[in-house]
Order: C-alpha cells, then structure tokens, then sequence
C-alpha cells in the first residue's frame, strides 16, 4: 500500500484539502442567505440549481465508492499499480455530501420563494434525464454483470464532470442577457474559486509527494472539476465587478427586478 514519504507535505496536503472543503461549503450558503433575505429567487437561475444537484449527487456516489469500497480501491490498486494512493480524500466526501444537501435546500427555496416568471427548462428536464438513463445502463448493462466497479464509478465521476461543465452556461447566459448579476451571489463564486485553486494545491502536493503524476490522469474527474470550476469563476467574476457592475440593491417587500428568460429564451 502506497504512503507517504514527507510528514510536512502530508500535513500541508490535509490543510489544503480541509481549506477546499470549508472554501467550497461556505459557498453555498451567500446564496442562500440572499434568497431568504430577498424572499425572492428571480436572477437566480433554475437551470443552474438542478444541474448542480445531479452534479454533486454523481461526485458523492463517487467520492463514498472510491474512499470506502475495498472493490474500487482494489481495482484502482490493479490499474495504476499498488504504490499509488487512493485520488479520494476525506475532505471529498464531506464536501460532497454537505453540497447535496445545501444545493436541495436551494431547490425548496425556489419551491416557497417568489419566481417570477421563471422556471425549469425543458432542455434542463431533459439533459438530466439523459444522464441519469445513461448511468443506469452503465449500472445494470455492464457496471454489475461484469463486476467492473472501477469503470462503473468512474462513468459517475464523468456524469459530474459534464454536469460540471453544463451547469454553469444558464447562468452565464441568463447574466447577459439581464446585463446584471442582481439575485446571483458572488460570494458563491469567490469561494468557489478559492476552493478550486486549493484543490489543485491539494493535488500537486500528493504527485510531487508521491513523484507521480497519476493523481491527476487516476481522478481525471477532479482535476477537471477544478479547471472548469476556475474559468467560469473568473468569467462571472468579469461579470459581476467589469461587465455588469451594479448598485447596492435595497431590499423591499416588492422591488423591480427585469424577470430574466430561462435556458430556452422564454
């Protein structure tokens, strides 16, 4: 079984990885804080919440398989070699579990909170059926069958990563078409970006640890996280402080918000 080989870059590993998982959890809660404090989830986009939950749902399933199933670690052992460390940390699957959580809190806000004229697009309805029926065959075609538990978690580890992708682009999109960033927290965004610059630190010190670059290439999933995590922080950080920059909104019982269109233009 792979260990370490410097106490200090294992300790720093476990900093950075803790710092991520706090960076990345507290960024949920700007945004939920606004919705209760606005009473109103109108700027913020629908599209975005359903996509992020089926993104965390799939990395959870993964993060808890990789860490805790002897199986997946066993074949993880046999594909890279038996000196590698396991790509999953415990920081992982806290993160995980706590962003399912909070990202289903923000969909019961938008249950009980005012919405204007938005709502969920048929496109979202839609990517997310696809992929939840596409995990399914992986799941009872091959995944099962073949006892193919590493391949199996790693189709959930993809699923994310293109939900990863996908879920930002509503928001971005919705954001210019409002020409404003009122009703979407940017709080959120500097945490998550704070978070993704942690995560790669967390990374590079297993590889240069470990003299292997598989931490990388082994949870392609992760490192791909991150990368798209940063460009579209830095993209809704353009947004909000140089595209879009706006005034202090004050809160009333009914303020004039423009009700943005949802993915599909409507």
């Amino acid at each position: 079984m792979a260990s370490w080989n410097s106490v200090p870059l294992e300790v720093l590993y476990n900093v950075l990885g803790w710092l991520a998982f706090v960076s990345w959890s507290i960024s949920f809660y700007p945004q939920v804080i606004l919705n209760f404090r606005r009473k109103s989830v109108v700027g913020l986009n629908f599209d975005f919440v359903v996509l992020n939950l089926t993104k965390h749902s799939s990395y959870l399933i993964y993060n808890a398989s990789m860490f805790f199933s002897s199986a997946v670690q066993r074949q993880y052992h046999h594909r890279y070699g038996k000196n590698e460390m396991i790509p999953v940390a415990a920081n992982d699957v806290a993160f995980s579990t706590h962003a399912v959580l909070l990202t289903a809190f923000t969909l019961f806000q938008i249950s009980i909170y005012d919405r204007g004229n938005q709502k969920v697009s048929k496109t979202a309805i839609a990517i997310v059926s696809v992929a939840w029926l596409s995990v399914a065959v992986c799941v009872f075609v091959v995944g099962i069958p073949k006892h193919s538990w590493l391949w199996l978690v790693s189709c959930f580890n993809g699923l994310q990563v293109a939900m990863t992708v996908t879920k930002y682009i509503p928001q971005a999109v919705m954001n210019f078409r409002r020409k404003s960033t009122i009703g979407f927290s940017i709080g959120n965004i500097l945490l998550d970006l704070f978070g993704g610059l942690t995560n790669y630190g967390q990374m590079a010190v297993q590889s240069i640890d470990q003299h292997s670059w598989v931490n990388f290439y082994g949870n392609i999933g992760k490192t791909l996280l991150s990368l798209v995590s940063i460009f579209f922080d830095i993209l809704f950080i353009v947004q909000h402080y140089v595209l879009y920059p706006s005034r202090k909104e004050v809160f009333y019982p009914n303020f004039d918000v423009e009700e943005p269109r949802d993915i599909e233009g409507r």
